[in-house]
Formats: C-alpha cells, sequence, structure tokens
C-alpha cells in the first residue's frame, strides 16, 4: 500500500508517544476501512505531520512511536503474535514471533538508543496461567531477551527513572491489585504501593525529575485519586477536587521541568458521558483549573513538553487527530475566579416536550480557544463536508438520558429521524467523529442516538443497571424515547423514527421493533446482532461467554414484557427490515442472524420484500470499521432512509 495522506485518514485511535516526545503514532482508516499505521513528527513549534506507512492492519493491531520517527507495530498472528518494524519507504523488518494469546508494547522512557542492539521496547505477554512474562525487544531483529516472569497478572506501566531501568507495573494477584516495581536489569520485583493490606492501590503518573507521582486507590473507602512524593516521609493525600462522583478524572501528564520551589502541575482528563474537558492541577491546591477546549472527545493519553501538551481530539464532526495545547495561554482564556473546589458542570441542554431550547446543546461548532491547535486535520467541518451534532439531555421513565443529535435544532422535524442504539452494553456514544453516522447524516436524516441506562460514562450505578437484566431498563428508556419521539413527529405530519443498532443495540433495537406500539417504527436495521444472551452464551466463544455470565446476560428478566429473545418475538416484527452480519464474526457468531432469517422465512416473510438479509464475505464483528466499509455504510444510509436497499 502507498504512503497516505492526512485528509484521507476519517478515524484514528490507539495513539503512542515516543519517550521523548518526538513522535507519535497511531492506527488509521481512510474512506473505505482498511487500517494501516501513521507516524506522526511532533518536534518544534510546528505543526504535528503525520506520514502513513504502508502496511495493512487491523483493529487488534497496536502501535508504538519510537523517537527516530520508526513505528513497532504488534499484531495477532495464529494464537500468538508478531512484532515488526515500520520506517517510511522502506520494508517491515520483522522483530519478534511470541506465542502467547495476549501480548503489549511498553515505550522506553527518553531519547532513542544509541546502538540497534539496545532496548527499544518492553513487551509484556499473558496466556491461561496468573503469570506475565517480560522481555526486552531491540530493533536489530535478535531475540527478544528475556527479563523475568512474574506471577499475577500485569498491566500499567509507569517509568521511575529515565534510564528505563525501574517500570512499575499494576499486579493483579490474590484479588487484589498492588503497583510493584520491576528491576529491568535485575528481573526482580519489590512493592511499591501498600496502602492497605486490602486496598487496591496503582500509580498512574510519575515525575522522576521531583519524585513526584498519583495514584489511584480504594483505601479512602471509594476508588479515588491521591498524590504522594514517592519515597517520601509524608503521608499519600487525596485532596477533595481531585474526588467527583459520576466522573473519571484521568491524569494525562505533568509540565514539564518545574523550577525550584514550584509545585508540580497536571493536566486531567475529565470524562462525564458523551464529552471530555480538561483541568489543570497544581499540587496541594483544592482548586482545579478549566482549560477552554472545543467540545468533543479527548484521547486520554498525551505528551508535554515545551512545544506544548500534545493529545488526540475528535468531534462529531471533525476526524480524530492530534490537537497542540498551549497551556498558559489557555488558561490566560479562561482565568478562574475565587479559591472553592470547582464542581464540573454537564454541558447539556434540558428538552422540554422534546423540542431542544434555543441555542442549547454542547458541540456546536464555534471559534477554538486561543491556545488550542489541531493538527492532520482539515479546518472546522472539513469544509462543510461533515455533520456536527450536539449532546442533548432528554426526559427518560427513570430519569435523564444524554444523547448524542445530528440535525441541528430542527432535528426533532426532519423528514427522516433514526434512533441509533450503541453496543455494549457497557459502552456509549461519545461526542467524536463516527462515520457510520454521518454517512446516515449526510442526506438530511436526522440521528438521535441516545445513552440509556446499562451505558458508560455515567457512573457505576447507571451503567450496572442492566446487569442481570439485558434488555431490561435500557429497553424501557427505548421504548419511552421512541413513544415520544413518535408521537411528536406525527402530530408533525412525520413518519416516525427508524431505528439502527449494532450488537447489543442490534439486539435490542429488534426488542424495540417488537415491543413498540403499532406504527411507531418506520423501519429497523441491525448489525451482527445477538437474539438473546442465552443463546449467546450457547454458540460464542470463551471471552464472549464469560463476558456474558459476568454482565448476567444469561438471566431472564421477569417483568409482563416476558423473556427478551428476538425468535420468540419475531412475529411482532412488523417493519421493514435489515440484517447485516458478517461472516467471520469471532464475537456474535453468524448463526444468530442465520436463525433469525430462517425464523422470518418460517413465518411466511418475504425476503426482499419484508426484510433483506445481507451477509458480508470475510467480515469481522467491527465490519463497519473494517475494509469495504463504506459500502455497508451506503446500504444502511440508503435503507434507514427510504426503506429500500442502495
Amino acid at each position: 500500500m502507498s504512503t497516505q495522506t492526512v485528509h484521507l485518514a476519517l478515524r484514528r485511535f490507539g495513539f503512542t508517544f515516543a519517550g521523548d516526545g518526538s513522535h507519535a503514532a497511531c492506527l488509521a482508516a481512510g474512506a473505505d476501512g482498511g487500517w494501516y499505521p501513521e507516524s506522526w513528527r511532533l518536534s518544534g513549534d510546528g505543526p504535528a505531520v503525520p506520514t502513513g506507512l504502508a502496511s495493512a492492519e487491523d483493529l487488534r493491531s497496536q502501535v508504538l512511536a519510537l523517537p527516530d520517527g520508526r513505528v513497532l507495530v504488534c499484531r495477532p498472528d495464529g494464537a500468538g503474535h508478531a512484532v515488526v518494524l515500520l520506517a517510511a519507504g522502506e520494508p517491515e523488518v520483522p522483530l519478534a514471533s511470541v506465542r502467547l494469546p495476549a501480548l503489549r508494547l511498553l515505550a522506553l522512557p527518553e531519547a532513542a538508543p544509541a546502538a540497534a542492539s539496545e532496548p527499544v521496547a518492553v513487551l509484556l505477554g499473558t496466556d491461561a496461567r496468573p503469570v506475565t512474562s517480560v522481555w526486552l525487544l531491540a530493533a536489530d531483529g535478535s531475540a527478544p531477551r528475556v527479563v523475568a516472569e512474574l506471577p499475577g497478572l500485569c498491566g500499567g506501566g509507569v517509568w521511575l527513572d529515565a534510564a528505563g531501568r525501574l517500570l512499575a507495573l499494576d499486579r493483579l494477584a490474590g484479588g487484589r491489585l498492588k503497583t510493584v516495581v520491576l528491576d529491568l536489569e535485575l528481573g526482580v520485583t519489590t512493592p511499591l504501593l501498600e496502602l492497605g493490606e486490602e486496598s487496591n492501590d496503582r500509580l498512574v503518573l510519575f515525575d522522576p525529575a521531583t519524585g513526584f507521582g498519583m495514584l489511584r486507590s480504594d483505601a479512602p473507602g471509594v476508588d479515588r485519586l491521591g498524590w504522594a512524593l514517592i519515597g517520601g516521609a509524608e503521608p499519600v493525600r487525596f485532596p477533595d477536587c481531585l474526588h467527583q462522583p459520576g466522573r473519571l478524572l484521568r491524569p494525562v501528564a505533568a509540565a514539564p521541568g518545574p523550577g525550584p520551589g514550584e509545585e508540580p502541575q497536571v493536566v486531567l482528563q475529565v470524562d462525564h458521558g458523551a464529552a471530555s474537558a480538561l483541568v489543570l492541577w497544581r499540587a496541594g491546591e483544592r482548586r482545579l483549573r478549566p482549560l477552554p477546549v472545543p467540545p468533543g472527545r479527548l484521547g486520554g493519553v498525551g505528551h508535554w513538553s515545551a512545544a506544548g501538551l500534545r493529545m488526540p481530539y475528535s468531534a462529531p464532526d471533525r476526524p480524530a487527530a492530534l490537537a497542540t495545547l498551549d497551556v498558559a495561554a489557555l488558561l490566560a482564556a479562561e482565568p478562574l475566579a475565587g479559591s472553592a473546589p470547582m464542581a464540573l458542570p454537564l454541558a447539556l441542554a434540558p428538552l422540554n416536550g422534546g423540542a431542544p431550547q434555543a441555542g442549547s446543546g454542547a458541540g456546536a461548532a464555534g471559534a477554538e480557544p486561543v491556545g488550542w491547535r489541531l493538527d492532520g486535520s482539515a479546518g472546522p467541518g472539513d469544509g462543510g463536508r461533515w455533520r456536527a451534532a450536539q449532546c442533548l439531555e432528554l426526559a427518560g421513565p427513570a430519569g435523564p438520558v444524554e444523547a448524542v443529535v445530528y440535525g441541528g435544532e430542527s432535528w426533532l422535524s426532519a423528514p427522516h429521524l433514526v434512533l441509533a442504539l450503541h453496543g455494549g452494553p457497557a459502552d456509549a456514544w461519545r461526542l467524536e467523529f463516527d462515520p457510520a453516522l454521518q454517512r446516515i447524516a449526510a442526506d438530511g436524516t436526522a440521528v438521535l442516538a441516545p445513552n440509556q441506562r446499562g451505558s458508560t460514562g455515567y457512573g457505576p450505578q447507571y451503567a450496572a443497571a442492566v446487569n442481570g437484566a439485558w434488555g431490561g431498563p435500557d429497553l424501557e428508556d427505548v421504548l419511552a424515547l421512541l413513544e415520544g419521539v413518535a408521537g411528536q413527529r406525527a402530530a408533525l405530519g412525520l413518519e416516525p423514527p427508524a431505528l439502527f443498532g449494532v450488537s447489543y443495540g442490534a439486539f435490542l433495537a429488534l426488542l424495540a421493533a417488537a415491543h413498540a406500539p403499532a406504527g411507531s417504527v418506520a423501519r429497523c436495521a441491525v448489525v451482527a446482532p445477538f437474539l438473546s444472551g442465552r443463546r449467546l452464551l450457547a454458540e460464542a466463544g470463551p471471552a464472549v461467554r464469560a463476558l456474558t455470565a459476568r454482565l448476567g446476560g444469561d438471566l431472564e428478566v421477569a417483568d409482563a414484557r416476558g423473556p427478551r429473545d428476538v425468535l420468540r418475538v419475531a412475529p411482532l416484527l412488523s417493519a421493514p427490515l435489515l440484517v447485516v452480519h458478517g461472516d467471520r464474526d469471532e464475537v456474535v457468531p453468524v448463526g444468530q442472524s442465520r436463525a433469525l432469517r430462517h425464523e422470518l422465512l418460517r413465518l411466511g416473510r418475504l425476503e426482499g420484500a419484508d426484510f433483506r438479509y445481507v451477509e458480508a464475505a470475510g467480515a469481522g464483528h467491527e465490519l463497519l470499521a473494517e475494509e469495504g466499509s463504506a459500502v455497508l455504510h451506503e446500504l444502511l444510509a440508503v435503507f434507514l432512509r427510504t426503506g429500500r436497499p442502495a
């Protein structure tokens, strides 16, 4: 594959930064969904520049940026993984083949190695045993050097020194998560955080220059952020400003080079619901300083140097790219009044009877803040090519439901409206670029994408509402929204909304289409649906069965609606239906959709008239993000607007 240009990249994810911050890497996809690695040059004060590398990858590949611009790629290879080295204009260099089902790459800190035989990365591998294998990997093609085999499953990875010898890892053993320090030269570990015998304690950020560290622990009674001077005599502190129930605060990066007497500063990402915010916190202060950033979604990782803070950023009308933030300029543009602890507000707009208030909602296009630059992306809205979206709050049967909405202030009165349901159930719609929703909205179809109960990002209680109740509270939310929107559209003389869902959302969409009042669903399109939690358990692989059992997908919901089984309610599916499934789906086996097709035929439904079944050859579970996905996007968009195939 030839080198890609930046404007072809519609999706990017998996960003990593070289230890010295000179380069970044990610996986990128063009208009037709084929994934390839990108290397980003970040040196100096100029814009970050991406270069596509000639390697076809899939969504399971990992990329790791090296300080010289080369990229390590770890890709699944049969029962194990292959690690290769990529550089622009050069053939890939095989480095390692590891016969373990789980393998992760960690970048070394600071500068590039002086010799090719020196390590460039750490490999962490696991299999079915509660053991983590650790290797050092060089770029000269020599076999990875074994460092240690550690008891327990290890994750995380925070460097305690600039030389790349001491690595803090989060080790799960005996049901507890504790941070240990691995000496890569000696191959031995020592405890680092032991706040209590029963507590889970893990290091999340460390500055070797000052000894300042941030940690996450449930020792105070609930899981929260704290800080300490690691190795010092003073106790760990848990400031109240770093504990905001229902919001996830993630330390992104510490300010470079604090001067003598200066307190360390950290930028944290604050996630709640569909959108992200950024705040600055200075160690010892009891307040958070908000940083003005455009509405959207940030990537949770970053690198802070004299050139600025670099972070991934995306918005519904802005494909993911790297943003550069001048923190001092952003602070100057957003002075903080007073000294009280800051409560971060939700940027949501209430709906009165389903109609948004004028001028409300997050995500509208506007001037970008001084001190903010988005590199590797076109201008706002890409010249009008992409549709903007906003976050709105709708009334649900048990409380407000946030939704990402395409269609502007008149979305409710658009000629066509799609109610889109996300997968999961432990997932959510985000205020970020989504090619499938963009294609649906491209022809003027409005999209209402709610985060019903069971969605993540609204606190543990909200997410756990469907544990043991798949198609329970979440279905009630969807049916209430569907009934309210359909009723208001009927009063305007408009057709009812269409339903669209993927994976778990497809299961939910089929249940909603069956249980909704007659005439309240115009049509229904589902991608990779399963038929019930129990039917999925009987057919899926071990990982999906374990997840389904852990989330209680095998338990029945006991109410008047009866079993949440699509085959049992298939006689109630009266709206035109489109079913799309990949024949190599390893998450939801294609047999689920085949069984639905056979049941519809048994009921006398006419294929091609009452329903259409499309089996995508060679496609997996992420068929809307794989190579060739543009054809499926077109098929879905046309069907959802017209009820006819493209």
